[in-house]
């Protein structure tokens, strides 16, 4: 497919927008119809029809009536099948996707594990394989793509990402995915890429539909998973910081500083305490061997003494950081999502009382702490936010495809 750039490729994008919307508000039109609808000459209208046939985003229907004399008129229609945006959330042990149709809907969603070791190049491969199995199961198909949104797990900024594993330069490991990732995609789909850190983008997903009453102008976002991740709204805008890092909350410290080393160098940070790891971690240290979230979900169920007292500490653990975060940002929502949440949502409770003792004792200056209202596919859908700019919050987003 010929790139077209600058200034042609934004008109040419706002005029696809426009016919585009005029078929999802109007369904069904006919070219005459179609041009009266956009305001654009036939010339114009006839070239950007013809290549979103060619894409497969739109399609010819059978004429069933006339219109007037001559041949029947033909119809052109947003094809039903059609997947315009995808949002991919890689995690440390499994990629999640989403595939979005021309109306924003979410048409197609799914998920695969990998090893923690496998390689940025083998777990984008899984990620395709997963995108083909869409499309046997489901019918989408991507020949009409128009962006592609990437969350990458771990601290991320338009330079790349960095995740430390010792204070010496040399124990300092650069994450090629960050850079490779977006290639990669590139290369597959021929559209356009944004990446950025996925915790963030589950924020994004969760501020947008998990909200009562709209996106909330000031919240925390706070994802304990494989890893522990997060996000901020601050004065209705997704935070990014001066570095791109902003959200990092699974790497401050919560416990004594010198606590367990973390794998991004410093020690005692929450991600040692709360993520699924080393609550697995800890449960083994207490005498209680749990292999992975399912065994973690039953020993839940019934109740164990041991799983009690380790979620106990890890949502005091979170409790105290996020507390302490509230009083400098001062929230009207504290969300707290993920892996872990899901499996074990008492928590919460835990949550909710070392966060009471942190606040600053002014009633109307309380924020709703709630549960993610979203699932598993909050990162992959707020991934297809940020690429289509969906939300005020994205007004001053700097991360771009």
């Amino acid at each position: 497919m010929t790139q077209i750039t600058g200034a042609h490729s934004l008109l040419r994008r706002s005029h696809e927008e426009r016919i585009m919307r005029a078929l999802r508000e109007h369904g069904a039109l006919s070219r005459a119809e179609l041009r009266e609808r956009v305001k654009l000459s036939r010339t114009t209208t006839s070239e950007i029809t013809a290549n979103l046939l060619e894409r497969r985003a739109i399609i010819s229907l059978t004429p069933s009536e006339r219109a007037g004399r001559g041949r029947p008129a033909e119809r052109l229609a947003i094809d039903p099948e059609a997947g315009q945006v995808i949002g991919i959330d890689f995690s440390h042990a499994r990629v999640r996707v989403s595939v979005a149709d021309a109306s924003h809907e979410i048409m197609a969603s799914g998920k695969l594990e990998y090893g923690t070791e496998t390689t940025w190049a083998e777990r984008a491969s899984v990620a395709f394989a997963l995108l083909e199995s869409l499309q046997e199961s489901t019918g989408v198909h991507f020949d009409s793509l128009n962006a592609i949104g990437i969350g990458f797990p771990g601290p991320f900024s338009e330079k790349g990402a960095r995740l430390a594993l010792g204070r010496d330069n040399k124990d300092t490991i650069a994450l090629e995915g960050a850079r490779e990732l977006p290639k990669l995609f590139r290369q597959r789909f021929d559209a356009p890429v944004t990446i950025d850190n996925n915790s963030r983008l589950a924020g994004l997903g969760e501020a947008i539909w998990g909200s009562e009453g709209g996106a909330p102008k000031h919240l925390i976002y706070l994802r304990l998973d494989q890893g522990v991740g997060g996000a901020l709204v601050v004065d209705g805008s997704l935070a990014t910081g001066a570095f791109g890092h902003a959200g990092e909350i699974g790497h401050t410290v919560a416990v004594h500083p010198n606590g367990k080393t973390c794998r991004c160098g410093k020690r005692g940070c929450l991600e040692t305490v709360a993520s699924v790891p080393a609550v697995l971690a800890a449960c083994a240290e207490k005498g209680l061997v749990l292999e992975g979230l399912e065994e973690l979900a039953g020993a839940v169920q019934r109740e164990d003494p041991v799983v009690g007292t380790v979620l106990h500490e890890v949502g005091d653990a979170v409790g105290r950081v996020l507390g302490g975060l509230a009083v400098v940002v001062d929230p009207s929502e504290i969300v707290v999502g993920g892996a872990l949440m899901a499996v074990a949502p008492q928590i919460l409770d835990y949550v909710k009382a070392a966060i009471r003792y942190q606040l600053i004792p002014i009633p109307e200056a309380a924020p709703v702490v709630r549960t993610a209202a979203l699932g598993d596919d909050a990162g992959a859908r707020g991934a297809i936010a940020a690429v289509l700019r969906r939300s005020s919050l994205l007004e001053r987003y700097s991360v771009e495809p």
